[in-house]
C-alpha cells in the first residue's frame, strides 16, 4: 500500500467532494434521464386512453360502427385481432363500464396520425342491453370517452392454434372475426379463416358488406340462416354437420381450431356440438360472454332460493359503506348503483380487475363465469362482476 503522507491522505475525501461539486455545477439543469422499459410498458399498457368519435356508420338495421381516435395527446396502444376495449360510461346517474370487441384491424392503429380503432355495437332489445342501447342511440361524432385497452386472450396464437381457423359467430360476435379477417388480408396475420355466421334473417347481418369486400383467398365468409326456410345457403343453427363441412379434415384430428363468439345460448349449443365431434379441448377458444341475463337459470343455482335484497358492506381501506344488493345482480352492479368505484373490464368473471375479498357472507358464482385462480378460490377471493349475494355480505376491494 502506498502512503502519500498523513495530511494528503486524510484530506482526500474533501478533494473528491470538491471535484464532484465542480462536475455537478458544470452539468445541465435539464433532466435527460429516461426509462425506456417504463416508456414501452406505458405505451403498451396505458391505464387509460382518451378517445374521440370521428365517424358513426350503419352496418346493419340494428348495429352501428363507431370509429375512435386518440385524444388529449394520447397514443393508441397496440392490440391483437380479437381483443376487446372497455369504455367508461356515464349514463344518467350511473357510472359503469362495458367491454366491446375491437372490430378494426391492429395495423389500423399503427398508422401514425391516421391511427384509429373501431367498435361495432348492436342496439339491445327492450329491457336488454342497457349500455349498448344507450351507446347506439346517443353517441355522435365528436363525443369523447375514456377507454381501457387492450384486454382478452381471444386471439390467434401460432404456437397454440391450428393453421386453419373456423370462427363460429352469432349476433355481435362477428366483430372480432372481422378484425382477424382484415389483418389476414393485410398480410400481418398468418392463418386461414372460415367464418360461419349464424343469423336469424338475411335482412340483419352485421358487417356483411364490409366482410364481403375483403379480398383474400385465405378468408371465407358463410352465412347460416335460421329464420328463413327458403334460404338457399346453409340453414339452421351452427350444427355439427355444418361445422364438419367447413373443417380441415375430421374435426377430431386437431387440424382445425374453433373460435366461438356470440350470446350465451349459442355458446351452450355450440359447446355440445363440438363435444359431439370430439374436438380436442386445446383447439377450442371461447370469448367471454358477459354476466347471465337471469342468474337463477345458471347451472347450480339453488332451486328453492327466493330472490331478495341483502345488505352489502364494502370495505375500502378504513372506509366502510353499507348498500343494498339484489341477489339477481353481481356485486359490481350494486356498487355502481351506489356510486362506489370498482374497476371492471370484462364483466364476465375472467380478467380479475374487479377482484375482491369476500370477508363474510354467502355468494353464488356461476361456473361459466368463474375465471378465478385456484389460490383465489381457496382463500376466499371473488370477481365482483360475476358474484351474486345469497345473504348479507362484506367484501374488501382495492382502492383504485
Amino acid at each position: 500500500m502506498k502512503v502519500n503522507g498523513f495530511f494528503k491522505d486524510v484530506t482526500g475525501a474533501s478533494r473528491v467532494t470538491k471535484a464532484r461539486r465542480k462536475l455537478i455545477e458544470s452539468g445541465s439543469s435539464a433532466n435527460t434521464y429516461s426509462d425506456h422499459i417504463r416508456e414501452i410498458a406505458q405505451e403498451v399498457h396505458p391505464k387509460v386512453t382518451h378517445v374521440r368519435v370521428t365517424k358513426v356508420e350503419e352496418v346493419s338495421p340494428t348495429a352501428r360502427k363507431f370509429t375512435f381516435v386518440a385524444d388529449e395527446g394520447d397514443v393508441l396502444p397496440p392490440f391483437q385481432a380479437g381483443q376487446y376495449c372497455s369504455l367508461d360510461l356515464q349514463i344518467g346517474d350511473t357510472v359503469t363500464t362495458r367491454p366491446y370487441s375491437i372490430c378494426s384491424a391492429p395495423y389500423q392503429a399503427r398508422q401514425g396520425e391516421d391511427s384509429f380503432f373501431e367498435l361495432t355495437i348492436r342496439n339491445g332489445k327492450p329491457g336488454v342491453g342497457f349500455a349498448s342501447s344507450w351507446l347506439y342511440e346517443n353517441v355522435h361524432v365528436g363525443d369523447k370517452f375514456t377507454a381501457h385497452l387492450p384486454f382478452g386472450e381471444f386471439h390467434y396464437e401460432p404456437l397454440r392454434d391450428a393453421k386453419h381457423v373456423v370462427a363460429l359467430a352469432g349476433g355481435s360476435g362477428i366483430t372480432p372475426f372481422y378484425s382477424m379477417a382484415q389483418e389476414i388480408e393485410h398480410g400481418t396475420l398468418d392463418c386461414d379463416l372460415t367464418i360461419l355466421y349464424g343469423s336469424v334473417s338475411t335482412k340483419d347481418i352485421i358487417l356483411e358488406k364490409h366482410i364481403n369486400q375483403i379480398k383474400s383467398d385465405r378468408v371465407r365468409f358463410i352465412n347460416v340462416i335460421s329464420g328463413e326456410p327458403d334460404y338457399e345457403g346453409d340453414k339452421g343453427f351452427l350444427s355439427r354437420d355444418i361445422i364438419r363441412k367447413y373443417s380441415e379434415g375430421d374435426p377430431s384430428d386437431g387440424n382445425t381450431s374453433y373460435f366461438v363468439c356470440g350470446p350465451l345460448p349459442m355458446y351452450q349449443f355450440v359447446s355440445g356440438e363440438l363435444a359431439a365431434l370430439n374436438v380436442p379441448r386445446r383447439r377450442i377458444r371461447m370469448e367471454v360472454f358477459g354476466a347471465p341475463r337471469d342468474v337463477t337459470k345458471a347451472e347450480g343455482y339453488p332451486a328453492d332460493f327466493k330472490p331478495q335484497t341483502f345488505k352489502l358492506t364494502v370495505q375500502r381501506g378504513l372506509e366502510e359503506t353499507v348498500i343494498d344488493a339484489s341477489s339477481g345482480e353481481p356485486f359490481a352492479v350494486s356498487m355502481e348503483r351506489a356510486g362506489i368505484p370498482n374497476n371492471t373490464r370484462c364483466r364476465s368473471g375472467a380478467c380479475g380487475y374487479c377482484r375482491a375479498k369476500l370477508v363474510s357472507g354467502d355468494a353464488f358464482i356461476p361456473t361459466e363465469g368463474d375465471g378465478r385462480r385456484w389460490a383465489d378460490k381457496k382463500y376466499g377471493y371473488v370477481h365482483a362482476c360475476s358474484t351474486y349475494p345469497m345473504s348479507d355480505c362484506t367484501i374488501k376491494i382495492i382502492i383504485q
